[in-house]
């Protein structure tokens, strides 16, 4: 007797099965997407999924780099006998976000594209992640970005679209959070910590939120930092909570070490954005504010709300990105919503999709003659014409759960047709 072992019907971990109920929303999410951002100027886009290996390892991406998921040469390109190193196996990689693919698409497409050009690009990313609430190793991402706009209007229509989008899937309450790399950078400097280790200590500074001020210092003094410029920096962080302006409060104290049109800068988009908002939502100057990717070099911003307890999107300005493809740097900025963590809330908070269109469900006995057959699919086509969804079935046995099922999909109302 031959042993067959079943194939798994689970998907690979880290991955899901999406149904019916869940898609509804994505897709109806998507579309709120796709309609607001479109009414600020932003135009679709694709690139494909797989990117060049070295494109995606080149120290751009930061902790995302580790987490690639490789693929190995094909055909006469793949010598198992004769690799020595990983470059010797792998040529690509699935994409770990969307802002590479991107970078990578306006330097090979920029004669044809306009300036500044206003992208939208919405699609699954890999992560060779630890999979948890609202983090997946496959995922959507859903990305806005402004290339070739050197000012800040930049950020204040990435906001303001990103916000108005928010706003029109029933958020309320959240906050944007903004900061500065330049303001990171010369709070740094100003305290005294060398240059070559700015990263470790933002990356220790990212943890704030968790471990609070002194344990930030801990880990700073367990790095082996000095104590006088950790106390100096710790201080900046003090005068800042005292301070009526954050802003104003850092742009006087390193005066000499940070520009003044940082200052002005960061002043304007946030009076901007307050007084032309459309949702509900703060924006907030957060001098703790990181953002993990090595890539930016300005503004930098992220989502947070209350009831997802971490961020929700987030993103910043890229300006030496471009370059590194062209040899010419172009200014650029990209926001990206976290559209799984969205989607997560929508469906915890039980929502549902408004719609003008009712949902009819047309349930046919089995057997029903042909005659029959065409009346109802003529019903059911005069009725879709005037725009209402409808959905003929057959006639389970199990009548009652049938549209028990239906209704958890939206259906309102039945039509049963029996032989006659």
């Amino acid at each position: 007797m031959v042993n067959k072992m079943a194939l798994s019907k689970k998907p690979v971990t880290g991955m899901k099965d999406i149904l019916p109920a869940e898609m509804q929303i994505r897709d109806y999410v998507i579309g709120v997407i796709k309609e607001t951002y479109a009414q600020f100027g932003f135009t679709s886009i694709e690139t494909p999924c797989v990117e060049n290996i070295a494109n995606l390892s080149s120290k751009q991406g930061g902790e995302n780099e580790k987490l690639i998921f490789k693929i190995l040469k094909r055909g006469e390109k793949l010598n198992l006998d004769t690799a020595e190193t990983e470059a010797d196996l792998v040529d690509g990689g699935l994409r770990y976000d969307l802002t590479v693919p991107l970078v990578r698409y306006f330097s090979n497409n920029a004669g044809q594209l306009p300036t500044p050009f206003k992208a939208l690009q919405i699609g699954p990313v890999w992560r060779a992640d630890r999979p948890q609430r609202g983090r997946y190793r496959q995922f959507y991402q859903c990305d806005i970005d402004i290339l070739g706009e050197p000012s800040n209007l930049a950020e204040i229509e990435l906001i303001l679209a990103t916000t108005t989008t928010l706003g029109k899937l029933g958020f309320k309450g959240f906050e944007i959070r903004i900061n500065e790399r330049r303001i990171l950078k010369a709070m740094a400097a100003y305290s005294g910590f060398p240059e070559e280790s700015y990263d470790s200590v933002f990356i220790i500074l990212d943890k704030m939120d968790k471990i609070g001020l002194e344990g930030v210092a801990a880990e700073l003094l367990e790095s082996g930092f000095a104590k006088e410029s950790i106390e100096k920096y710790l201080a900046l962080f003090k005068g800042i909570e005292q301070a009526e302006d954050g802003i104003a409060y850092l742009a006087s104290t390193l005066e000499g070490v940070l520009d003044k049109d940082v200052e002005e800068s960061l002043q304007e988009i946030m009076t901007s954005v307050k007084e032309t908002k459309a949702s509900d939502f703060e924006i907030i100057f957060d001098p703790t504010l990181v953002r993990g990717m090595s890539y930016y070099t300005g503004t930098i911003f992220e989502i947070a709300i209350p009831e997802f307890g971490g961020s929700c999107g987030g993103g910043g300005r890229y300006d030496k990105m471009v370059g590194k493809f062209t040899g010419n740097d172009t200014p650029a900025c990209g926001f990206s919503i976290g559209f799984e963590r969205i989607v997560l809330l929508l469906l915890e908070n039980g929502f549902q999709i408004p719609t003008e269109n009712k949902k009819k469900a047309f349930l046919i006995e089995k057997g029903l003659p042909t005659a029959q057959l065409c009346e109802v699919i003529k019903e059911a086509q005069e009725l879709r014409k005037a725009g209402t969804k409808v959905l003929i079935a057959r006639m389970n046995k199990n009548k009652k759960f049938q549209k028990e099922q239906l209704i958890t999909e939206g259906y309102e109302e039945f039509k049963e047709f029996f032989k006659n």
